[in-house]
């Protein structure tokens, strides 16, 4: 696969983004990823604001139009499709979580979490500590097939460890890459890849 797609293609998977944040989701060197993003930036395919990226429509239309032909085979790949559809199973338990996370219980209704409440959070984290262990399983399978996502499953554990340590901004905290942003970031990556939409 070329530099020049990755980057775009992390740049779509990340919205906008640095190119070192680029470059750490993508596996590349962030010096190769600052010359490819000069070089896009000249052809108009990217603009930049305040060290930040972000694709052009254009860039973002000719992009999608490359998935099909570059992921076809992967698309076929038995063990890859099979990895997908275990992520997609398991994303529907991630999102209860981060709503049980997001919100609690009081009187019968349920209002947001202003995470007080210790013994609330721990057990939502014990939760995700256990979707964990059955994702890794998944992430495993995809990078047996694009070594890449081995990037995704380090990175969704340091977050975790940061959360079971008490730094609970690590589970959904959307400026950071915390647990949910990184998972979230994962879907986006599997369906372009895939050629899937998402579900709202």
């Amino acid at each position: 696969m070329n530099e020049s797609h990755l980057v775009m293609h992390g740049l779509a998977v990340k919205k906008h983004a640095t190119p070192e944040t680029v470059a750490g989701i993508m596996g590349l060197e962030a010096d190769g990823v600052q010359k490819v993003l000069a070089k896009l930036l000249e052809g108009k395919r990217v603009v930049e604001a305040q060290g930040k990226y972000l694709l052009t429509p254009p860039a973002r239309m000719a992009l999608d139009s490359e998935y099909s032909r570059l992921y076809g085979d992967l698309r076929a790949n038995p063990q890859f499709k099979s990895g997908y559809d275990g992520f997609e199973r398991l994303n529907g338990v991630l999102k209860q979580l981060i709503t049980d996370w997001q919100t609690i219980a009081v009187s019968g209704e349920r209002v947001p979490n202003d995470h007080s409440n210790e013994d609330y959070d721990a057990k939502i984290i014990d939760r995700l500590g256990a979707l964990h262990e059955r994702a890794e399983v998944v992430l495993n399978q995809l990078a047996g097939v694009l070594p890449r996502f081995r990037i995704y499953r380090e990175k969704l554990h340091a977050a975790l460890e940061k959360a079971e340590d008490g730094a609970i901004a690590w589970v959904s905290d959307a400026k950071t890459e915390s647990y949910h942003t990184l998972w979230f970031e994962l879907h986006e990556d599997l369906l372009r890849l895939m050629g899937r939409e998402r579900e709202e």
